[in-house]
């Protein structure tokens, strides 16, 4: 039997971002960051994989850990070669970090992995015989005399190994010049051609998606290049993924050649939902956005992630498919909890409250990006009122911790898209903390109630709605409509049963 594919698609202790999907074989794995749940910073562990069969998109298997950023001799491992001269402007008091990474099989039947470590400003390559297995540092990406050009930041790295060569596409185009890139030349999202060894440099760089020094006038002026490179080749097309300056959003770019110029073609994911059928209200707090596309069968997917903790920094992949259209270009993808699924989830079943695809406080307006810093650089103070997933420990469940919607007041909804229901369905039992009244509504958050609950506990408990007559397919939602709550799960019953649980 297979598994139902769920949002976030890994387990909820796993926080990957970033993620690249690629079909090898009759698998699809991801390549990705790695994050801490309740983490102060961005990518702080090594590189995991996870793979799943094409067939069982809900299966995912842990390959373990497949490189480490002590590897990188940056880091100080050893290596005979030359480290070339990198930049240390923001090196703090421990290793550097592991960014981004892709990963290709080259011309030999190799897996390339191709990752930048934290402010360096320069590309390195390690080498493994199978897809998920133990990388191996190989070398650093640069031309033959050890150079490298001066365009365009080397970050996020994205690699395309075809029979008409190697191209390795990076950048990195914030508004304002960070120290040591005042005198940069960056004109957006770059490329460059490699060698058959996959590190030598052999092509000037051309400038693929324009960044915010040359949108303007352009296609790309509202959605500029800002990072987060990531390539396709379908048909007779080639696919540029990147985050925009907007932040939330994965746009994407076409053209007939690997370099480019790609010409802008729109936004493939949003983790706010914003632009999704006109949308312009945040269907929840929104941060980074990093992933990409793959062909799985006939279908096509867009992976990004979203964001846990209320913070910028404990981030979880999510993915959903995606429709495209005779031309080769696609639709925006709506952010659902069933996006691997191949259709809604059956509503007859115990889901955790994990798994919103919606989660907004009473003032819509103050639905916005998540905490990326604290005042003077401080500690992350969340809003007083925002609504956030989080877990606490909790001997009795996977990892021993429980996951949770927390701090819901009133006004606050969370919502799950979709499920599908049978008509015969009496009772929503939800499991929560707190003191108030829940209301259950279909297909809106601002819906009409089809029932309450009222709770009073301490701790965790069951409370029941009564339901009759909903068919079809719906999004579900729970707003808060007196009092304050956390939200761990709840229980679609075609009986008033006790839950048994």
């Amino acid at each position: 039997m297979k598994a139902m594919g769920l949002n976030p698609y890994l387990p909820y202790w796993e926080n990957m971002p970033d993620g690249e999907p690629h079909v090898f074989g009759e698998r699809i794995y991801i390549f990705g960051s790695h994050d801490r749940a309740g983490g102060s910073a961005f990518c702080v562990e090594d590189y995991a994989c996870w793979s799943a069969p094409t067939d069982d998109l809900g299966n995912w298997r842990y390959e373990g850990i497949i490189y480490g950023k002590m590897q990188d001799p940056i880091n100080g491992a050893p290596y005979s070669g030359e480290i070339p001269p990198y930049d240390n402007a923001f090196a703090g008091q421990g290793p550097h970090l592991l960014y981004a990474p892709d990963v290709a099989r080259g011309p030999d039947g190799r897996y390339y992995l191709y990752y930048s470590l934290d402010f360096t400003n320069i590309i390195s390559v390690a080498v493994c015989d199978t897809p998920a297995g133990k990388y191996e540092f190989l070398a650093y990406v640069t031309r033959p005399d050890g150079s490298r050009p001066n365009v365009g930041r080397w970050f996020d790295p994205a690699i395309l190994s075809e029979e008409s060569g190697n191209y390795l596409y990076y950048g990195f185009c914030p508004p304002a010049r960070f120290p040591g890139m005042e005198e940069l030349e960056i004109p957006g999202g770059m490329a460059v051609r490699l060698a058959d060894d996959m590190h030598t440099i052999v092509s000037e760089p051309v400038c693929t998606a324009r960044g915010c020094d040359t949108a303007e006038g352009t296609d790309y002026a509202e959605h500029p290049f800002f990072e987060a490179s990531s390539i396709r080749h379908y048909g007779e097309w080639y696919y540029l993924v990147y985050s925009s300056l907007q932040g939330h959003e994965l746009c994407y770019g076409m053209s007939e050649n690997p370099e480019g110029p790609f010409s802008y073609r729109g936004v493939l994911h949003s983790n706010g939902d914003i632009g999704y059928r006109g949308n312009r209200k945040a269907t929840n707090y929104m941060g980074n956005n990093h992933g990409g596309l793959v062909k799985i069968g006939e279908e096509y997917y867009i992976f990004g992630h979203r964001h846990t903790h209320g913070t910028s920094f404990s981030r979880q992949g999510v993915a959903e498919r995606i429709e495209m259209q005779e031309d080769g270009t696609f639709l925006q993808a709506e952010q659902t909890s069933c996006g691997l699924n191949g259709g809604p989830l059956p509503a007859k079943r115990l889901y955790p409250s994990y798994i919103a695809c919606h989660l907004t406080e009473r003032d819509r307006e103050k639905v916005g990006k998540v905490v990326m810093t604290g005042p003077e650089g401080g500690e992350l103070i969340l809003p007083e009122t925002m609504p956030y997933i989080t877990e606490e420990e909790c001997g009795e469940t996977e990892k021993g911790i429980r996951p949770y919607v927390c701090n819901m007041q009133a006004g606050a909804v969370c919502g799950f898209k979709y499920l599908e229901f049978a008509g015969d369905e009496q009772s929503i039992m939800l499991q929560v903390r707190g003191k108030g009244k829940m209301e259950a509504c279909l297909d809106l958050p601002e819906g009409d109630s089809i029932g309450e609950t009222e709770f009073s506990s301490e701790g965790w408990a069951w409370s029941r709605i009564a339901i009759h007559g909903i068919c079809g397919v719906h999004g579900l939602y729970f707003r808060v409509a007196e009092g304050k709550c956390d939200f761990t799960a709840f229980e679609v019953r075609g009986t008033a049963a006790g839950s048994g649980l």
